[in-house]
């Protein structure tokens, strides 16, 4: 059987949001892959709209987790600044940067975070 395009969306999407939900991030962790290998976009357009998806999803993740009361804005306003300062150079920035590169890091965190997560349970 073969799947629309809307459902291939809709399923990426999906799992998307559950991971950010379940895990606070790493949404994009299915998202780039899946761009690339099962929607066939180009990587750098994977990346950049893995980004553009996120910030909803983590948007709408964060005020579920604030009326549930395991959000303190307070302490999180230093790190949302230093990510929107980090954010907004890795954005100027992106566009010169060697794919090739930015693939072998993206793999190098994503094998980073299975490791500490398999080991440091």
């Amino acid at each position: 059987m073969q799947l629309s395009e809307r459902t291939k969306y809709l399923i990426t999407g999906a799992l998307a949001g559950l991971a950010n939900g379940f895990f606070g991030a790493g949404g994009g962790l299915f998202l780039v892959p899946l761009f690339i290998g099962w929607l066939k976009l180009d990587e750098r357009k994977a990346f950049a709209t893995s980004v553009a998806v996120i910030f909803p999803l983590c948007a709408a993740a964060a005020w579920i987790y604030w009326r549930q009361g395991n959000l303190d804005f307070a302490q999180s306003l230093p790190y949302l600044i230093g990510g929107a300062a980090g954010g907004f150079l890795s954005g100027r920035i992106f566009g010169r940067l060697n794919m090739t590169w930015l693939r072998r890091v993206f793999g190098l965190f994503i094998l980073y975070g299975g490791v500490r997560a398999l080991l440091l349970l």
